[in-house]
């Protein structure tokens, strides 16, 4: 029985590997979504169905992902690839019939077949995200048995098919993405879907929609509970939406004319305000205040008004709608104080960041009744201490505001929920409260840009959950706690802006191996920087700038592999959680300046090293780091030569290597630096000529003063052999002398035409013989600047080509 059980083993693997070799050399890309022989003859298709795809397939012009690589007649390894039962996409019923056809996002392009009309069971049609082109075929309206249809982001062009209201028994239609901005009869068509319930129309195009359709256009017994509008251009909800009874789901969003909030809700005012449970309309340049029909809206669970331009302050009867769980109204103009009674009813989740919202008033009150798991009041103007908040909170952002006071309110968060907590960019003030041990669940915990002072509290490393640690730009003191190894988990780590001291922990490099980004930037961190670095294979950002640290840069940053090649060419390499990203934020030194940085840190890879005490050479295998988009090293007691193969980084955009002794020449495969954009080389020892490239001739000349043995462009001075030779029988004084000549004449001459223009023109005017006189000169003055002009052309050809 063993035997038996390691042959069959041997055979598994040996199929596998057997598989993979046919997938690496064979150009034709490999499926493996064929059934089993015995399975794929339960079904056969039915023989007139698999032509009819067939069919559909010779209209198929272009198949980049090979989705219709299966769709065949053929016999291929033994398997029944013709049974169209198993091809791609395709799904048929109990009796052999083709039932469904889904072929969505596979960018297949071309023009759809009639041949589908003989899919005489066909009930789900899916072909969404693809290049098919042309009108919507009309024969798709005689596809009777259809209940959904999706065409949405093809290249279709023209109107839908009126007869498209013969498909009785379709419940779901999908059009997004085609223009009906001047299709003046879809209404007529949608109303004649009788058993429609979800219908998508975004990004359509449609404006006005209203006219000449009336109230009565839609009438109760309409079936549609989702509705999609959005990235449109409708001025307002037409009215006869207004009467739909069973409409549960409303999205508007981006629909770019103003109007009043009270004029679209108004036009609900019929059944559809009873039923309306999700209301999306964000981004839809809505103004004034939020009015008192909100009332009237009482199955409201989820509600989004952000991105707006309401005013007003918050009207309470929004906090009484008894089925609200969700309501985001960020990114508006509201004002005064928010209302003791937002954790009153069902809500979950409250969103009012990037309003003008000055009070926040306690929810003790409420805290035993409520339910309120998330709440965002970032980037108000809120003035005065943290009150306590519901224990139910698993999410809280509080982030620039003017709060000030301490912040032991957390020890008050009896069941410890939080998963997300940012109280950055206050006026915070006092140490972290050593009560953090009971918030093991916390993933972020931002408390940066504060007055908050201190060590931090052994507690920290009770936070085994946490992968985003900000405590940059406040007043911590003291040597990092040793508990904060056990946070092993953590992606970005900036303790950056503080008086932090003793010797950078080599721990970090051995405990925290998930770190992409380390920031230990303006401390007192001394000391060697440890090798264990090298281990953070994951780290992309590195930044240890502005210390005291000594000794020499290490070798072993070229085990750095995210720095070396992109292991995340989409950029996404943090932790996505609502409203942050562990990783999103972050302020790093750029081209010379302190920048905050947002949403693209996947795509930042910065080594920051400048202004320490650095000594030694620049290592070698600096180069081998191709990845790299920073390199800063300024700043410090550096000597010997540039790496020679330093241009090998060819996707490094800021290089800084000023102010320290640097010696010998700029390698000339710096020229292979295409995206440089901020080189300096300044105030070190560097010699010879400047490398006769643009990547490099066309910075300012102050990116390499204080370099005596350089020579060549920005420079003025000229490398050993570029001088212009003096003219025969004239010295070189002389020459300098006619020079200074020249440009006093030219410097003049500008004077001149400044003040004598205007007298020079009327005289002109006014005096022929004078008019004669003064075009000659200026022909003889033309010549002149020609000559003057090829010679200055003649030597910076000697220049830029020596």
């Amino acid at each position: 029985m063993t035997n038996h059980i390691y042959n069959n083993c041997l055979h598994l693997v040996f199929c596998m590997l057997l598989l993979i070799w046919v997938k690496m050399t064979s150009s034709t890309p490999l499926h493996f979504d064929y059934p089993p022989i015995e399975e794929a003859s339960k079904y056969n298709c039915i023989g007139k169905e698999r032509d009819a795809l067939l069919n559909f397939k010779a209209y198929i012009s272009k198949d980049p992902y090979g989705d219709l690589f299966n769709w065949t007649r053929e016999e291929e390894g033994g398997r029944a690839t013709n049974n169209c039962c198993y091809w791609r996409g395709v799904t048929c019923n109990d009796h052999s019939h083709v039932t469904s056809l889904e072929l969505f996002d596979g960018n297949l392009e071309g023009k759809i077949s009639h041949s589908l009309l003989n899919l005489s069971y066909l009930n789900h049609l899916d072909l969404s995200y693809n290049s098919f082109n042309g009108t919507i075929p009309m024969f798709i309206s005689f596809m009777t048995q259809l209940e959904y249809l999706d065409l949405s982001w093809n290249h279709f062009s023209g109107k839908i098919p009126s007869q498209l209201g013969n498909l009785t028994n379709l419940q779901q239609l999908s059009l997004d993405g085609f223009s009906l901005a001047k299709e003046d009869k879809w209404v007529n068509v949608i109303t004649s879907l009788q058993k429609l319930t979800r219908l998508s129309l975004k990004g359509c195009n449609l404006s006005h929609v209203t006219h000449p359709y009336s109230y009565s256009s839609i009438n109760a017994s309409s079936s549609i509970v989702f509705l999609e509008l959005s990235d449109n251009k409708l001025d307002e909800i037409p009215k006869y939406l207004g009467n739909l009874c069973r409409l549960k789901s409303l999205y508007f969003d981006h629909n770019s004319m103003p109007v009043k909030l009270s004029d679209f809700l108004n036009n609900f005012s019929g059944c559809t305000s009873i039923a309306l449970s999700v209301l999306y309309a964000s981004g839809s340049r809505f103004s004034g205040s939020l009015p008192n029909d909100i009332q009237k809206f009482s199955a409201l669970q989820d509600l989004d008004l952000s991105y707006n331009h309401l005013n007003g302050t918050i009207n309470e009867r929004v906090w009484e709608l008894p089925n609200l769980e969700k309501i985001d109204l960020s990114s508006n103009s509201f004002q005064g104080a928010i209302s003791k009674n937002i954790g009153s009813s069902k809500i979950m989740r409250i969103i009012l960041s990037n309003n003008s919202l000055d009070v926040f008033s306690s929810l003790e009150d409420t805290s035993n009744r409520s339910n309120v798991e998330e709440l965002y009041l970032s980037s108000n103007v809120i003035y005065g201490p943290i009150p306590s908040v519901p224990s139910t909170v698993r999410r809280l952002n509080l982030s620039k505001n003017k709060f000030y006071g301490g912040i032991s309110f957390l020890c008050q968060i009896v069941d410890g929920c939080l998963v997300f907590l940012d109280l950055s960019n206050n006026s915070l003030t006092g140490p972290i409260p050593d009560c953090l041990w009971k918030f093991k669940k916390l993933q972020v915990l931002n408390l940066g840009y504060n007055k908050l002072s201190r060590k931090v509290p052994p507690s920290i490393g009770s936070l085994t959950s946490l992968m985003g640690l900000y405590l940059n730009n406040n007043r911590f003191s003291g040597e990092l706690p040793l508990s904060l190894k056990n946070c092993s988990n953590l992606i970005s780590l900036d303790l950056g802006g503080n008086r932090f001291s003793g010797n950078v922990p080599f721990w970090i490099g051995e405990e925290l191996s998930f770190l992409h980004a380390l920031r230990l930037t303006s401390n007192k961190f001394q000391g060697s920087i440890p090798i264990q670095l090298c281990q953070l294979v994951e780290l992309r950002i590195l930044d240890l700038s502005i210390n005291n640290l000594n000794g020499t840069v290490p070798t072993c940053l070229n085990n750095l592999t995210a720095m070396v090649k992109d292991a995340h060419p989409d950029g996404n390499v943090g932790v996505p959680l609502y409203g942050f990203n562990v990783i999103e934020h972050l302020r790093i030194t750029w081209k010379g300046t302190a920048r905050d940085f947002n949403n693209i840190m996947g795509l930042l890879k910065v080594i920051n090293l400048s202004k320490n005490n650095l000594t030694g050479k620049i290592p070698d295998e600096l180069a081998d780091l191709h990845e790299l988009t920073a390199l800063d090293l300024s700043m410090n007691a550096l000597y010997g030569r540039i790496p020679s193969k330093i241009g090998d980084i060819k996707d490094l955009q800021v290089f800084d290597l000023s102010n320290n002794s640097l010696s010998g020449d700029i390698p000339s495969n710096m020229c292979e630096m295409h995206f440089l954009s901020y080189l300096d080389v300044s105030y070190n020892n560097l010699s010879g000529r400047i490398p006769s490239c643009p990547q490099i001739q066309t910075f300012d000349s102050s990116r390499y003063t204080r370099n005596l043995g350089l020579c060549g462009p920005p420079l003025i001075k000229h490398c050993p052999g570029d001088e212009e030779p003096p003219l025969v029988g004239q010295s070189e004084a002389e020459g300098e002398g006619i020079d200074e000549l020249e440009r006093w004449f030219y410097i003049g001459g500008t004077i001149g035409f400044s003040i004598g223009f205007w007298t020079i023109c009327s005289g002109l005017l006014l005096y022929r013989r004078g008019r004669h006189a003064f075009f000659h000169y200026m022909n003889r003055l033309e010549d002149w600047v020609y000559v003057k002009v090829m010679v200055f052309i003649a030597k910076l050809k000697r220049i830029t080509h020596p």
